[in-house]
């Protein structure tokens, strides 16, 4: 059983992701790991070399920015990084430059992956994700940000990127895939407020156009972390990969729930649904889950 990793990355020191620890918590699963990284205006390229792994192969590339719409350039990359995975691999562990893996799943995610090798009705594997949000302490809980992904795929040429690298497709159609135990920390949200401002203001240049910037994007020096409907505290463990990162955390972030978003009653109602029995209601998937 072979296993490759890919990930894209451009300017990940500058908006600060944890794109280093995310690399390096994906490499002890991986026989090889593609790293595409994008023309960026930091040290990224030579940060990804310092990790001085021989399983790391980085492929350089230019990002259109000219694809403003629906975040459609992360997929294109996405894709180019896929593209470049040796072709005798099974299955591709894919990553995002703010996703890290905890040290304790990696026997599950081994078992998972040889336990489906040979089952050709599968196409992927199914994780679920935790948000932080703000600081390493708290999570965002409420139905928007309460998600399962598909995170190892086989090496096959129809399956590919889907809108903006949230997913993947197989020829237009969901993937069928399996259910594991285990969780992604998604650190994307936690950061310095100015340079959260920053990522949110680039960001959003690859989704829409520069009337809807101008008329939607409030331009401000520091990002408003109080503007979320539901956080929960974390009482878990970070992977160990994190733990020099969250020992630098320097600023402050505290949640008032009385200053939280107010939500209408029918988005209660599907939060408390949800939270109390899992059913999801209204959530668009790339996936069916077999088993």
């Amino acid at each position: 059983m072979k296993v490759s990793g890919f990930t894209i990355i451009r300017n990940g020191e500058k908006f600060d992701y944890p794109f280093i620890e995310s690399i390096r918590s994906v490499l002890p699963l991986c026989d090889v790991m593609i790293v595409a990284v994008g023309n960026s205006d930091d040290n990224t390229l030579e940060m990804v070399k310092k990790i001085g792994s021989p399983k790391i192969k980085i492929i350089q590339t230019v990002w259109d920015d000219n694809l403003r719409e629906g975040g459609r350039v992360l997929a294109v990359e996405t894709d180019k990084a896929k593209a470049a995975l040796p072709e005798d691999t099974d299955w591709a562990f894919y990553i995002q430059g703010d996703e890290v893996l905890h040290e304790q799943d990696y026997p599950i995610i081994r078992k998972a992956m040889e336990e489906n090798l040979n089952d050709q009705r599968v196409d992927g594997l199914l994780f679920d994700h935790l948000n932080f949000y703000g600081s390493f302490d708290y999570i965002a809980d409420s139905r928007k940000w309460t998600y399962q992904q598909i995170r190892i795929i086989r090496n096959h040429p129809d399956i590919l990127s889907f809108r903006d690298a949230i997913s993947f497709m197989k020829n237009g159609k969901r993937l069928k895939v399996k259910k594991i135990p285990v969780t992604v920390y998604h650190y994307g949200w936690v950061k310095k407020p100015e340079v959260m401002q920053q990522k949110i203001e680039t960001f959003n240049k690859m989704w829409h156009d520069d009337n809807w910037m101008e008329k939607n994007v409030t331009k401000v020096d520091a990002f408003d972390f109080s503007k979320i409907d539901s956080l929960s505290r974390f009482t878990g463990t970070h992977p160990a990969v994190m733990h020099n990162r969250i020992s630098r955390m320097n600023w402050e972030f505290s949640f008032d729930p009385t200053k939280s978003i107010k939500l209408t009653p029918r988005l209660r109602f599907l939060n408390w649904l949800e939270k109390k029995f899992g059913i999801e209601i209204g959530k668009f998937r790339t996936f069916k889950i077999i088993k």
